[in-house]
């Protein structure tokens, strides 16, 4: 049965919004005069089509919720929400209806409305979410496993923890990069202000004294000149190689080299393999938590750790686990994986307590993460204040140096 999404007022006079479900528009009109709403918009599908209004069809509306991002911290609230009204006694139609009611999110509110809906027409909560778009694999299947064992509750209370950890790690690694990336912005127009609009005057004034130039001041020039008459196609160049290398990294052998080489930085490279098995470590850890068997654990897991060289280790481990093996042997072979891993693995194994030690391994991780970060930006700001400062100071000696060589000459 479709959604709408409704805007209307009350017969106190008051504005409401809100879902309901009927057969077509006409019925979802009706349905609300019983209810004594009067709809002044319907929205198919909670926003995902072109909305219908009463009152002036001719005026445009631009809702576009269907390309509106759900973010991780909307998905987790509502994971939360909905683990807390299935462990208070709440049926799960009625545990779903209420929490589309609840989130502010429009796309979010469609899809668990689209989802309640699957559900009350007597499918599975992980199938509803299968097909109902923004619900990852590894969300889907921990939710399968909960259907599956009876404990819906717990499984939803683990993935509401996993996703609010993802995005804690998320908002600490962006927060600590906005600065540098700031400055380094903010290096680049001043840099283009000299060169384009500051510097073409003070050559007019150097051509007019009819003075040798020193090369670095003809190299200065030269470079303004060209950035003020090609700058369309300096432009066009970083464009185009920009999607050369996206189209190269669509491809199995170019993301492998991306990936293998990120791995190899001298600095930067240990924050991204640490980054990758936090991901990684934590990822299975609830998914082990959750009682999916290992490797479909494993398949999933290797998905968020974002590097193909880290995933195609995973893959000679489940190759491994297939055959009988432990899952710290392989993962020691490959090399990709700090002893650190390795170790925890192992004790995790012999003691059965593979996914605590994997959690332990991911908060480590986590923390390693935040201090590298931390240190780099503070080794950044610095560097990039001393680019900003250097720069500036080439363009004002090279500009500067001819004018006092003039002056001194009519002393």
């Amino acid at each position: 049965m479709p959604v709408y999404a409704y805007k209307g007022m009350t017969t106190a006079g008051r504005t409401t919004r809100g879902f309901v479900d009927a057969d077509n528009a006409r019925a979802a009109r009706a349905k609300l005069r019983r209810d004594g709403v009067y709809p002044t918009e319907l929205t198919e599908g909670g926003g995902d089509a072109q909305p219908t209004t009463i009152e002036a069809r001719s005026k445009l509306s631009f809702q576009l919720p269907s390309i509106r991002r759900i973010s991780g911290m909307d998905l987790a609230l509502a994971t939360r929400q909905l683990s807390t009204l299935v462990g208070a006694g709440i049926p799960l139609v009625e545990a779903l209806g209420a929490l589309a009611q609840q989130v502010d999110n429009a796309r979010l509110k469609s899809v668990l409305a689209r989802v309640r809906d699957r559900v009350n027409e007597g499918g599975a909560l992980a199938d509803a979410l299968a097909q109902s778009g923004p619900f990852s694999e590894l969300y889907v299947s921990m939710v399968r496993a909960g259907e599956a064992g009876g404990a819906l509750e717990q499984v939803l209370g683990r993935l509401a923890e996993y996703l609010e950890s993802q995005v804690r790690l998320r908002n600490k690694v962006g927060s600590i990069l906005i600065y540098p990336a700031v400055m380094f912005g903010f290096a680049l127009l001043v840099v283009a202000a000299l060169v384009t609009v500051v510097l073409p005057q003070i050559t007019q004034l150097l051509a007019s004294l009819n003075q040798e130039l020193p090369f670095y001041t003809r190299a200065i020039i030269a470079v303004s000149n060209f950035a003020r008459d090609w700058w369309w196609a300096i432009l066009l160049l970083i464009g185009t190689i920009a999607l050369a290398i996206r189209t190269a990294l669509q491809t199995t052998g170019g993301r492998e080299t991306w990936d293998r080489w990120r791995l190899r930085l001298p600095v930067f490279g240990r924050v991204v393999r640490m980054l990758a098995i936090s991901r990684f470590t934590r990822t299975l850890s609830t998914l082990l938590a959750g009682g999916i068997p290992i490797v479909k654990s494993l398949e999933i897991s290797k998905h968020v750790t974002n590097n193909v060289v880290i995933s195609q280790s995973v893959d000679d481990a489940i190759v491994s686990i297939t055959g009988g093996a432990s899952l710290a042997k392989p993962l020691r072979a490959s090399g990709q994986f700090p002893p650190l891993v390795t170790v925890m693995v192992e004790v995790g194994e012999q003691s059965g307590e593979l996914e605590a030690m994997l959690g332990k391994v991911a908060e480590t991780y986590d923390e390693q993460v935040e201090t590298a970060m931390t240190r780099l930006t503070a080794l950044l700001e610095p560097l990039l204040i001393l680019l900003m400062v250097g720069m500036v100071l080439v363009i004002i000696f090279a500009t500067l140096v001819p004018l006092l060589q003039v002056t001194s000459s009519l002393r």
